[in-house]
């Protein structure tokens, strides 16, 4: 990310830069959490609730940034929080397991953090940051924690084989998709484009269900598509 900013020469060190300083401290929290949440929790439930942080961002958007607030977009928010009910909870087999409410509450302050951090790439983007300063900014922060977070609970860094495999391709997956979402940001509503962003998470619960074999019950499909409806609804709005 450093590189493509200076290649692109959008690396300006202002003030306005620390707003993405504090996404990488919040989105790290974000991130943590949410994978520590998959330990014993289910992916394709946690990722749907993960990716609902939109409804916090959107309503920070609406309350602070003031950005309008129309009936469709009122429709859209609450088609999002039936989803998050439907996707979050529903009958289970017996009691559940200590694992699995820390696994819900793992994630469900990961979705809080998430929304936030969201939040912050707009204000950065309205007080004169480029997109690209925001995301190296952010990338110095969240990287130099994960790295000192590993250094001291695991005394070295030797990630492994596997670890280092799929924890690169999510990192390059995740950087076009931060730097496509941050200069829509740079010239529209947070309440808008950071809802239609999330639309991912009903491939990642669909790839959960085909490639682990995961269940996905009629209450969870009810949520999907109830979350599918509202992202729908807030691009229209």
């Amino acid at each position: 990310m450093t590189l493509y900013a200076l290649i692109r020469q959008k690396l300006v060190l202002e003030p306005a830069a620390l707003w993405g300083s504090l996404a990488g401290l919040v989105m790290f929290f974000a991130f943590y959490n949410f994978s520590r949440s998959l330990r014993s929790g289910s992916i394709s439930t946690n990722a749907p609730i993960f990716r609902l942080s939109f409804t916090l961002t959107a309503a920070l958007a609406i309350w602070l940034l003031n950005e309008p607030l129309t009936l469709t977009k009122l429709a859209g928010l609450g088609f999002a929080f039936v989803a998050v009910l439907a996707l979050a909870g529903g009958p289970q087999q017996g009691a559940r397991s200590a694992s699995s409410y820390g696994s819900l509450t793992r994630v469900l302050l990961a979705t809080a953090a998430a929304g936030i951090g969201n939040l912050l790439y707009k204000v950065g983007l309205l007080a004169g940051a480029t997109p690209e300063t925001l995301l190296a900014t952010q990338a110095w922060v969240f990287c130099a924690l994960a790295t000192l977070f590993v250094w001291f609970t695991d005394g070295r860094i030797k990630p492994p084989a596997a670890g280092f495999r799929h924890g690169a391709l999510a990192g390059a997956t995740l950087l076009l998709g931060f730097l496509a979402l941050l200069n829509g940001l740079a010239v529209g509503p947070a309440s808008v484009l950071v809802p239609v962003a999330q639309l991912g998470f009903v491939f990642t619960a669909v790839l959960g269900r085909v490639l682990f074999a995961e269940a996905l019950s009629w209450r969870k499909r009810g949520g999907l598509v109830v979350a599918a409806a509202a992202m729908v609804t807030l691009a229209f709005s």
